[in-house]
């Protein structure tokens, strides 16, 4: 038998229903309960099924209330039970469209004044506080701060109470969410390059009534979430529609119908294995695609994965003024050209995705502007960005540098193959900000911005040519009053290392951009900035002493260069 565990439950009332073809059984109470549910399909993931019941004659407005939240948490499952506890008015008017708010698990009702018990109507207020809001898109976005809302209860002739007035979408426990929602990655290409994948988290309800492959394809023939909104497409045409998907030990087969495009079978096999894949669905195996039951195109797994190329992790450092390789176990030399020449006054390099041959371009600040160099024998730094209030420079993965004019409140972009002529990009979001940092990520859409001292926000680089634009902009995370960003970089497409200084020392987080989900990094040194790229993630001590590497374990550091140390760079970030 398998494991339930009971939630709030008012009365022992228990019904044993067995599922046909799932492979559980479930335990039936009041107002709830859950059980594991999930067989041995290697297309879905197992996870508990919640089954609530209707209002009781003998329940006051506290179980009311509770009851009628367990039957907004099952209603995507069973949506008979939530209008048993609504009014014939109420139920004319809720639906349950709209962002779902999800609250903490310990939530109180508050129940009326005595004096009122013997009233036909009365009033129950739910508190509680914000864990998050699920966006009509899937976006799931964390949220802080307390919630209450007071629901007006009739008395029914036969006993028991129903709600007369519900706002409309559902409310659900952070337990809800964990039990029914899986945190999900779905992949879209880059509008302007279409060689790219950009990866798109959400969150999405397991069902009952379809594999899990299936509810993430039917997510991917959707549009992506507001934040990647018009800064990436797909080669999946609308009128693209999922007929069956089948499965053998070693074999996916997916049905589609629609207008496909032949000469887009590379694109459409990479954005379905990724968006299954990614999720632990079919790894390992052949996809096969058919259309309308015919042999469209067929993937089998390869350990060279070029839709998500970070194009280079060669590792660099700066010392002096001059750009070292690191090794893996120390010092591996300096690079070529006038970049390896120790100088005065350059700060805040980056480099340039790797070219044929490794050659990459790298970028420094000075008093002046910005000044570039190849990594080569005949490299010479050459300013190619001026201003006396620009941003640190960063890379995109098409070869073009970037940087934010603070003073004319511009975003410049400058390309070697075009030669000097600045692009001004649009970017109205910014122009009353006080942008301190910009990094363009390295599947060539996202971009981080810090504003002010304490401020993270993400945006996405919209459209493509000379018609490009930064929006799109949403808050990421931002450092209590009186704390510091120290420093920012991309350690994949998903997450940002944020370093920060608190009043109670340092702090390292690396955190999901696509939800929010955010992880500590514990710190040995203090730090003064950091880099990172696939997992891996390079620091530099407050001192510039020392050039510290975070172990696999994710627990302790390891220095690999000292004392001649400083500012550790990978490509792109």
């Amino acid at each position: 038998m398998t494991r339930t565990r009971r939630l709030a439950a008012v009365g022992a009332i228990a019904l044993a229903l067995a599922w046909t073809g799932s492979g559980c059984t479930v335990i039936v109470s009041g107002p709830n309960t859950v059980s594991d549910e999930g067989g041995g399909d290697p297309l879905t993931k197992p996870f508990q099924r919640m089954i609530a019941i209707p209002p009781q004659k003998t329940w006051g407005p506290n179980e009311t209330i509770r009851g009628l939240q367990a039957a907004m948490a099952v209603y995507a499952d069973d949506p008979s039970i939530l209008p048993q506890y609504l009014t014939p008015a109420a139920r004319a008017k809720w639906t349950a469209e709209g962002p779902v708010t999800v609250l903490e698990d310990q939530y109180e009702v508050v129940p009326p004044p005595p004096r009122e018990d013997a009233e036909t109507s009365l009033k129950a207020v739910l508190k509680g506080r914000w864990v998050a809001r699920i966006n009509e898109d899937d976006a799931y976005k964390p949220t802080t701060g307390k919630w209450e809302k007071t629901y007006e209860l009739v008395k029914t002739p036969q006993g028991g109470y129903l709600v007369n007035d519900l706002p409309p979408g559902l409310l659900l426990t952070n337990a809800d969410v964990l039990r029914s929602y899986r945190p999900t990655d779905l992949y879209y290409l880059n509008r302007g390059t279409r060689s790219r994948l950009v990866v798109d988290r959400v969150r999405l309800r397991l069902k009952t009534s379809e594999s899990f492959a299936q509810t993430v394809l039917e997510r991917l023939l959707k549009p992506p979430t507001e934040a990647l909104r018009g800064a990436v497409t797909t080669s999946l045409p609308p009128s693209t529609k999922i007929e069956s998907i089948g499965s053998s030990e070693e074999r996916v087969v997916i049905n589609l119908s629609g207008l496909l495009d032949r000469s887009a079978e590379d694109a459409l096999s990479a954005q379905i294995r990724h968006s299954l894949n990614m999720n632990e669905i079919a790894k390992g195996r052949v996809i096969e695609v058919q259309l309308d039951g015919e042999e469209f195109t067929t993937d089998r797994p390869d350990a060279v994965d070029e839709w998500l190329d970070d194009s280079g992790d060669t590792a660099y450092y700066v010392n002096k003024g001059a750009v070292h390789y690191l090794g893996k176990d120390g010092p591996a030399g300096v690079v070529a050209g006038a970049a390896g020449e120790q100088r005065g006054g350059y700060s805040d390099f980056a480099v340039s995705k790797e070219h044929n041959g490794g050659e990459a371009l790298v970028a420094a600040r000075t008093s002046t502007g910005i000044s570039v160099a190849w990594l080569r024998h005949d490299g010479r730094w050459q300013e190619v960005i001026p201003g006396t209030d620009l941003t640190p420079p960063t890379w995109h993965r098409d070869g073009s540098l970037w940087t934010y004019d603070r003073k004319k409140a511009a975003l410049l972009r400058y390309d070697p193959v075009r030669g000097p002529a600045l692009e001004r990009i649009q970017a109205p979001n910014l122009a009353d900000l006080d942008v301190t940092r910009l990094r363009i990520a390295r599947d060539g859409v996202r971009v981080v911005v810090t504003t002010g001292k304490n401020t993270v926000q993400i945006g996405a680089l919209i459209g493509e040519g000379t018609a490009t634009t930064l929006g799109n902009f949403q808050l990421l995370t931002t450092t209590e009053v009186g704390d510091e960003i120290v420093d920012i970089a991309w350690g994949d497409d998903e997450h940002l290392l944020v370093l920060e200084e608190s009043k109670a020392g340092q702090i390292l987080n690396e955190i999901n951009v696509g939800d929010g989900e955010t992880t500590g990094v514990p710190l040995k040194d203090r730090l003064k900035s950091v880099a990172a790229v696939d997992g891996r993630i390079l620091a530099e001590s407050e001192g510039g002493t020392k050039v510290w590497e975070l172990d696999q374990d994710r627990q302790t550091w390891t220095a690999k260069i000292e004392p001649e140390a400083g500012q550790p760079i990978f490509p792109l970030g």
